[in-house]
């Protein structure tokens, strides 16, 4: 059942994340299903209890049945947390004016969120596990000659053992392992070295070459000798790769090109193809879009599940991203990227493979996963309930037992192999 506009209203002008995600817009909201209507109206960001005409600013949602019983219930379950899956999959229809749809979507499923919180209960705050003054990690920087341009690499590490190189998703950099560096049940085992793509976080782009006069675009070539000059420059033996979203996706790519660089490769909501119309992705490029959008989006991808502190970390550097970062990295991701016609060639006798697929991911989703775990004879999957596409940074405590297991693996396939 829809909430009535006077709740809405009241809900919304009260929340101060929406206040600031609607700052400026004149519009609104409908809300319809099955005779129903709802919503609200804003003038410059003020928010009332008025249904909204259609016309200029306004975002129209229709739906059928008990659909927004389902979107705005304590839990929601997989794929109607967010309200653009919802619009995806066609269950809810969208109208009215789009770039408004664009510039203000993170207030708009704020909007439905706390729709959703008038059931929920409230949650508790989750308390980072280290009391340490410093930090486990250390980061320094490498300077690597990467498609004939010097780069400067930065990257984190804690441990000892087996070295396992972490690759971050798409648009972000390696913040997103600080959990797993702090965690001593993997630091006592294995060596992590967590590293920011170039252009991302704090490696800064090459000063060789005019970069800010071209289209950014992540090929699979050069995104494939990075993690290939990194061993070499750290001089790690056959090291363990684990990679998310881009990061999965480039797991299996290197397993494919590059088995007996690696002993093992850890796919997180990896695929053999993700596909999708770049184009059509319009706030991840237009000028009057701003990241926030980005951000907003990616935090859909996330299980409401998820501490919501850990959910707001993990989107914030998207926010704070350079603007062609995001959709350049989404050229390997949805075009570049395609291993369904050789995905039975990986030889897991050469490299273990290892497929972690979280619920609420509905890019990267469990059937994505399970698909390429089928086609690679020899490989393991694993279904992580209770998280989405970030398990890593969103949900460190429910992911950490699933990757433990993996590692198990891992460890237990390297001593065997130094004993033989």
């Amino acid at each position: 059942m829809l909430m009535t506009p006077d709740e809405i209203a009241a809900s919304c002008s009260d929340d101060g994340e929406f206040s600031m995600a609607a700052r400026h817009w004149t519009g609104g909201v409908r809300f319809r299903s099955d005779g129903t209507v709802s919503g609200y109206s804003l003038v410059d960001g003020t928010v009332s209890a008025e249904v909204p005409v259609d016309g200029p600013g306004v975002v129209t949602l229709d739906g059928e049945g008990d659909v927004w019983e389902v979107v705005t219930m304590a839990v929601p379950p997989r794929f109607f947390n967010d309200i653009s899956a919802v619009v995806s999959a066609g269950v809810v229809r969208r109208g009215g004016d789009e770039m408004t749809w664009w510039q203000y979507f993170p207030a708009i499923q704020r909007s439905i969120e706390l729709m959703r919180q008038a059931r929920a209960e409230p949650e508790a705050q989750p308390m980072d596990p280290s009391t340490h003054a410093f930090g486990a990690p250390i980061g320094r920087y490498l300077h690597l000659d990467l498609g004939g341009h010097q780069h400067r690499i930065y990257y984190e590490e804690a441990g000892q053992g087996i070295p396992i190189l972490l690759q971050h998703t798409a648009g972000s950099h390696g913040v997103q392992w600080r959990h797993l560096l702090e965690c001593g049940d993997i630091t006592d085992r294995f060596r992590l070295i967590a590293y920011d793509l170039p252009f991302h976080g704090k490696s800064v782009p090459p000063t060789g070459r005019a970069w800010w006069t071209e289209q950014y675009r992540l090929e699979g070539e050069f995104l494939r000798s990075i993690p290939l000059a990194i061993a070499d420059a750290l001089e790690l033996d056959r090291p363990v790769f684990m990679g998310c979203s881009v990061g999965g996706l480039l797991a299996l790519d290197l397993a494919l090109h590059h088995p007996d660089r690696f002993r093992s490769v850890i796919s997180l909501e990896g695929a053999l193809h993700i596909g999708g119309d770049r184009d059509r992705l319009t706030g991840f490029w237009h000028p009057q879009v701003s990241d926030e959008t980005k951000a907003r989006m990616m935090e859909g991808l996330t299980s409401p599940t998820s501490p919501i502190a850990y959910r707001k970390e993990t989107i914030q550097t998207y926010a704070a991203g350079w603007p062609q970062l995001f959709t350049g990295d989404l050229f390997y991701y949805m075009v570049d990227y395609d291993l369904r016609d050789r995905a039975g060639e990986i030889d897991t006798d050469r490299v273990g493979v290892h497929i972690l697929s979280g619920e609420y991911d509905y890019s990267g989703s469990v059937e994505h996963g399970r698909e390429a775990h089928e086609s690679i004879a020899g490989s393991t999957f694993a279904e992580m309930s209770g998280v989405g596409h970030f398990p890593m940074s969103e949900n460190p405590e429910a992911f950490i037992p699933y990757l433990l297991s993996v590692l198990d693996r891992v460890a237990e396939g390297s001593a065997m192999a130094a004993s033989s």
